[in-house]
């Protein structure tokens, strides 16, 4: 399809979505921009998985290899309980329904930096700077940007996480789509005391679990301590001394390997703290402003499946907005697509949470007594299907 001159698109974002998107779009002959709030791309972060589908799309990226390259190969999830007493281990793939030698691990960064080296030679990346207003008209979007500098796109795209500013501007207040899972969490990397290789070890009390997630024989471990809040804590989010503290409030008193754990959250460097939650909106687009990626659809790390359904869903929309008359077409193509695969992976999300961090002394004991004779935990076959429920087009453009 000709295009003279080309449509401009701006990508709010430079995580997964936002480079996944802009390497497609750049295949479709696009003209795009790329701004994100961070000096640089962001590296490091938890192990992700790309799953299903998302491998499919990867694969036509021409990045298999290199992420194949990068994979964790993680062996064994082992739980122990609240006095630290082994309860069960499970092969990873019975947690998140991957498919064993078919399914990819990989750091969250290694991920990012494939994303961002595919394109970053195409297309324009504006690092240091964020969209501060925008104008939507007939012709286009007129942005002001933080640094003070303005200009028109055709189309923009908000994948700037669950947070995103860019929905907000378009869409609204975050609390009217956002659903709170009723969980916190913090994250943070601490030394590998355990001597742990290829594996994770989960521990529980009721409403709360403590895990570390050794990556292949790493000297350090990613840890997360997820525990049960009524409320989201807002007073808490842009004060990471009072989220330590929270945290620190929320596990007191605990033995096994809890005190440790608590000490390296203090004095760690790279904490990641914020309320476990879903975004659910009845539209993805807004006039010329489309959402993709966690900005549109989180289903909270619960679910294990954020970034294969961002890896997919940037594939449909740049297809859709390849193929389609115009743009009205093309996000209304994105959504019907889409949004059954999308919220068939929100679900997994509560299946995830009662797995990892059950909710009462009874669910905790019936999740124990699984794991102890072998039971299915009931989150991979979901999962399994979860991750094959797209049926991925072929967009006969793309070269």
């Amino acid at each position: 399809m000709s295009r003279s001159p080309k449509r401009s698109v701006l990508i709010s974002g430079a995580s997964i979505a936002g480079p996944a998107l802009a390497h497609w779009l750049h295949r479709y002959g696009f003209e795009v921009t790329v701004v994100e709030k961070a000096a640089t791309v962001r590296g490091g972060g938890y192990p992700i998985d790309i799953r299903g589908t998302a491998v499919e799309v990867v694969d036509r990226m021409g990045l298999l290899p290199r992420l194949r390259d990068a994979h964790i190969d993680s062996r064994k999830a082992s739980f122990v309980d609240v006095d630290g007493r082994p309860v069960g281990s499970v092969r990873p793939e019975e947690l998140t329904g991957g498919v064993e030698g078919r399914d990819i691990e990989v750091p969250r960064g290694e991920l990012a930096f494939a994303l961002y080296d595919s394109v970053r030679d195409d297309v324009e990346f504006l690092f240091g700077d964020s969209i501060d207003t925008l104008h939507e008209h007939a012709a286009g979007v007129d942005i002001t940007f933080r640094s003070g500098s303005r200009r028109t796109f055709d189309l923009v795209v908000g994948a700037d996480g669950i947070h995103s500013h860019t929905r907000g501007l378009a869409f609204g207040p975050e609390a009217t789509y956002h659903r709170y899972l009723g969980h916190c969490f913090m994250g943070f990397t601490m030394p590998n005391d355990l001597g742990l290789s290829h594996e994770a070890v989960l521990w529980n009390a009721p409403g709360k679990s403590a895990t570390r997630y050794a990556v292949r024989d790493s000297d350090q471990v990613f840890a997360l301590l997820t525990f049960a809040v009524p409320e989201p804590p807002t007073g808490t989010f842009r004060d990471p001394a009072a989220q330590r503290d929270l945290v620190a409030s929320a596990f007191a008193g605990y033995g096994w390997e809890i005190p440790p754990m608590v000490e390296a959250m203090r004095a760690a460097d790279d904490i990641f703290f914020d309320a476990a939650g879903q975004i659910q909106l009845p539209r993805w687009s807004h006039g010329r402003v489309a959402l993709a990626g966690d900005a549109a659809h989180a289903p909270s790390f619960y679910s294990g499946q954020g970034s294969s359904i961002s890896l997919a869903g940037a594939y449909v929309l740049a297809g859709e907005l390849a193929t389609a008359a115009d743009h009205p077409t093309a996000f209304a193509g994105y959504e019907e697509r889409t949004r059954t695969f999308v919220e068939t992976n929100q679900a997994l999300a509560f299946q995830g949470l009662a797995a990892i961090t059950p909710g009462t002394a009874e669910e905790l004991r019936r999740r124990d007594q699984a794991l102890f004779t072998g039971e299915d935990l009931e989150v991979g076959d979901a999962g399994r299907i979860a991750n094959s429920s797209l049926d991925l087009p072929s967009y006969p453009v793309a070269p």
